[in-house]
């Protein structure tokens, strides 16, 4: 066990008045992804955080990663050789919808009843706040420890994940050994993660009148055969492979239906085009590319059956589900700091959707998921997080760090 050289109690006053006034003036910089309105980026928040690093005396590099989008990487490096270990922790938000319905203002970052409201207090500027806060109290304490910690804060990881993707390119992940992806995960541990594909279908007919609709083509029946056939596929994967422990079910979802894809839609009109989307979501069991494969042979035989049907699809977007062993240093680390913050044993869990972790696990980076807020709370109005977790948060993450940097390694 690395040496602490302040208790918990007497730190935890100094650090938990850091997270808090950080957090909320990481909220109310509003960083929703708005192209093509000034100051709809995550430019202003990112530039805060390089310049309160830099104010830490902590190596900060800004990568503009597209047009008022900059990712920040922190440095700290003990001088000694050692692990690395990198905190992730992204600085775009959701949209706030409609302002009208929420009873707080969402980038006010006001505290009530112990809780801080506003978007961002959960996902995830509050436990970016945490990461940058532990970090800072190593520093404070002068704590004894070796290699180096990289403090990874990018853009778009509620879009496309541009962000992370950078930084992967840009060779930042190399020679990394842990990552902890600072999440709403109620501090829970999580080990696995479910895969995500977002595919486009489109089915293409002929215009024709309503009145007369054997002149035509009607995408419509077509595409109703298609999402049919997925949905007997998505049962036929629940029996196969049941309901996962961590990450519950596999699920193919149609999410938008579009039918005419361009132009008015009128009820007489018979459209020329039908457009569905998937928000597929798979478990460890599941093949990207055999689920591919089978929504090629439903387009198939519909085609065999149908000498009018022509439909493709494309894949925009493909994220496997990641599993890391309990074995790994850095969820070893992650469960000894919780247990011996909170005196509980941890509990492992797993992350219903992707984060940017699953493209460091990609590039063979262990990772583990944790953090402050209800997992319930992300992206809803009224979105909020406990103060008091938000302070034990910091201090899993500054002694996960401790433990994982200063363990013995093998040679």
């Amino acid at each position: 066990m690395p040496s602490i050289k302040q208790s918990y109690v007497n730190r935890s006053v100094r650090d938990r008045e850091e997270v808090i006034e950080l957090t909320k003036k990481l909220v109310q910089i509003s960083s929703v992804y708005r192209p093509g309105i000034e100051g709809g980026n995550e430019e202003k928040v990112a530039n805060f955080v390089a310049q309160y690093l830099r104010e830490l005396g902590i190596e900060v590099h800004v990568e503009e990663v597209e047009p008022g989008r900059p990712n920040v990487i922190g440095i700290v490096d003990s001088g000694k050789p050692g692990p690395t270990l990198l905190f992730e922790g992204h600085t775009d938000v959701v949209t706030e919808g409609d302002r009208k319905a929420w009873s707080y203002d969402p980038f006010g970052a006001v505290i009530e009843n112990g809780r801080m409201y506003g978007r961002g207090t959960n996902d995830t500027k509050g436990n970016l706040a945490c990461m940058i806060t532990a970090t800072h109290s190593l520093l404070r304490d002068q704590e004894e420890w070796s290699g180096k910690i990289i403090l990874c804060i990018p853009c778009d990881e509620e879009g496309m994940m541009i962000g992370i993707k950078h930084f992967i390119r840009r060779g930042w992940a190399e020679n990394v050994d842990g990552a902890i992806i600072c999440e709403p995960e109620e501090n829970q541990v999580c080990v696995t993660q479910k895969g995500a594909m977002r595919i486009i279908i489109r089915v293409f007919g002929k215009m024709a009148h309503g009145a007369i609709p054997l002149s035509g083509i009607n995408p419509n029946t077509r595409m109703a055969k298609i999402i049919c056939a997925l949905d007997e596929f998505e049962q036929r994967e629940k029996e196969r492979l049941g309901c996962h422990p961590q990450l519950g079910w596999p699920s193919i979802t149609p999410t938008i239906l579009q039918a005419p894809v361009r132009g008015e839609a009128q009820i007489n009109v018979v459209p020329d085009q039908c457009m569905t989307t998937l928000d597929v979501r798979t478990v460890p069991g599941q093949e990207h590319e055999t689920i591919k494969k089978e929504i090629q042979s439903i387009l198939d035989r519909i085609a065999k059956r149908d000498e009018d049907f022509k439909a493709e699809f494309e894949v925009i977007e493909d994220r496997p589900w990641t599993e890391t062993s309990k074995d790994e240093p850095v969820v070893q680390a992650v469960a000894k700091a919780y247990e011996t913050v909170t005196g509980k044993k941890p509990i492992y869990n797993g992350v219903p959707g992707a984060t940017d972790g699953t493209f460091l696990h990609l590039a063979g980076v262990p990772i583990v998921t944790t953090g402050a807020g209800d997992r319930e709370v992300p992206h809803q109005i009224d979105e909020n997080v406990d103060i008091d977790e938000l302070v034990e948060t910091t201090e899993i993450y500054r002694t996960a760090a401790l433990l994982f940097l200063n363990r013995e390694v093998s040679k």
